[in-house]
């Protein structure tokens, strides 16, 4: 394969010329010449504005090189012109156009890969200001995306780091056959909307052998009001990888317009997480055949800033505002999970819309205080009705759901606090099935369970 070198173009590398007009005449040049390898070379910082990677290039970054994005935000590319305007965003603030501004762009960008073991900086901490101890945020939104591919077919990310995002850091939308690989994200863990991998309406998507560390969550898929017009989130694989996120580890929604279905999870170990496995679904888009296997997840609970008050595991759908219906969900199982956290299991739909066929098997959830943060509550958000709401802790807490089954799983309390109660908190609930399940109250008097209003003494 013919390789292309940003230095014969006219990069210098020295980490303050803006090289980015020798970046994109490189890959330009690769992809009118049929495809092949753009090279940036080990020992150099490469300080560029943004950049388009075009049909059949490989962008190589080598082990030692930096590709560095600019803190000038007029040297991005602009797929989209909005910005949100605070006093029109909807529930939740989500994401409701394409990206306004992206550090590295593809658009039909077939066989397109980034590769190597060098590391996109993406100079995130230039467009935020800290708000809190806790957290850091800018004065727009949405910030710069790092990596943004749309519409395109069988590309491929593999090898690299990618560091201080300002806003999501690998987002392909309504992509064919995508492929991401051994990739380490490094972000810093108060940088808020700091996503790690958003496949967007995407079909056939393996996300493999990653480690990844972010705020908000680590690997989300979405279903854009933004990339509508591409069909829904299908055929994922989730495998092998690590992670840590002041949010959801793993999540399904909350952007779900279009429906989510064929997702499997295997082989994940969650660390010091505000949440683990989590499927929140706002919107009109459904969500089926879901399969969680073989996880190891730990979660605290972050402050307040931050969605989750450490539910290792999430099933939630609520209307986002008065004229948004949320979809289903159903066809959901976990396999072989073992989860312990500040606080349980959370499975809530509402009183139009009961959450269907849910399965636990072979799982062990153990409920202990480890954080300064009180306990005693569930996050709900982004909804219009809830927001955190005050509950007691329980290991299972299911409310409007039906036809869930708990099989050969464990209940335990650790570290116990005064607002931890039921081994089971189930309310509004249809078919609920326990089979070989053990569990008891937090403490001596308390009953191990409350099912639709009858306490059970004993599992």
């Amino acid at each position: 394969m013919k390789l292309y070198k940003v230095e014969d173009f006219g990069a210098l590398g020295d980490g303050k010329t803006n090289d980015a007009v020798a970046i994109q005449k490189a890959i330009d040049s690769c992809s009118e010449n049929g495809g092949g390898t753009v090279v940036l070379e080990s020992g150099k910082v490469y300080y560029s504005d943004s950049v388009s990677l075009k049909k059949n290039v490989e962008l190589h970054i080598q082990k030692g090189a930096v590709l560095k994005a600019t803190s000038d935000i007029e040297g991005y590319i602009r797929p989209c012109n909005m910005i949100n305007d605070p006093k029109t965003a909807l529930v939740g603030n989500p994401v409701t156009g394409k990206p306004s501004f992206v550090f590295i762009y593809g658009y039909e960008a077939d066989g397109a890969s980034i590769t190597g073991e060098g590391t996109i900086d993406a100079n995130g901490h230039s467009f935020v200001n800290r708000k809190s101890q806790y957290y850091v945020t800018g004065d727009f939104y949405p910030r710069p995306t790092v990596i943004y591919i749309e519409n395109s077919k069988h590309i491929s990310f593999k090898d690299v780091t990618i560091k201080d995002a300002p806003f999501w850091t690998l987002h392909p939308a309504g992509c064919y056959d995508v492929e991401i690989d051994k990739i380490r994200i490094l972000n810093d863990l108060d940088v808020a909307n700091s996503d790690g991998i958003d496949p967007d309406h995407c079909c056939n998507v393996r996300i493999t052998n990653c480690h990844i560390e972010c705020a908000d969550d680590c690997i989300c898929l979405k279903a854009s009001k933004g990339n509508s017009e591409y069909g829904p989130c299908e055929n994922i694989i989730i495998s092998g990888c690590t992670l840590v996120s002041t949010s959801a580890a793993i999540k399904i929604g909350t952007e779900g317009v279009g429906d989510f279905r064929n997702v499997i999870v295997d082989n994940c170990i969650i660390s010091r997480s505000n949440r683990g496995l989590s499927i929140q679904i706002r919107d009109g888009g459904n969500v089926e055949n879901v399969s969680f296997s073989n996880c190891i997840i730990e979660t605290r609970r972050f402050c307040s800033d931050w969605w989750g008050t450490a539910e290792p595991i999430t099933i939630t759908t609520f209307n986002r505002d008065e004229n948004t219906k949320s979809g289903k969900i159903k066809n959901v199982r976990f396999f072989n999970i073992t989860a312990k956290g500040e606080n349980g299991v959370l499975i809530h739909g509402n009183s139009e819309n009961l959450i269907e066929d849910v399965t636990f098997e072979n799982c062990l959830v153990e409920v202990t205080k480890t954080s300064k943060w009180p306990c005693g509550c569930y996050d709900l958000r982004p909804c219009i009705d809830y927001g955190v709401e005050k509950y007691d802790n329980a290991g299972f807490f299911i409310r409007y759901a039906k036809n869930v089954t708990v099989a050969k799983t464990k209940m335990l309390w650790g570290n116990v606090c005064d607002t931890y109660k039921y081994a089971v908190d189930a309310d509004n609930t249809e078919n609920l099935i326990f089979d070989r399940f053990t569990g008891k109250g937090a403490f001596d008097s308390s009953p191990a369970g409350i099912v639709n209003g009858k306490e059970i003494e004993s599992f």
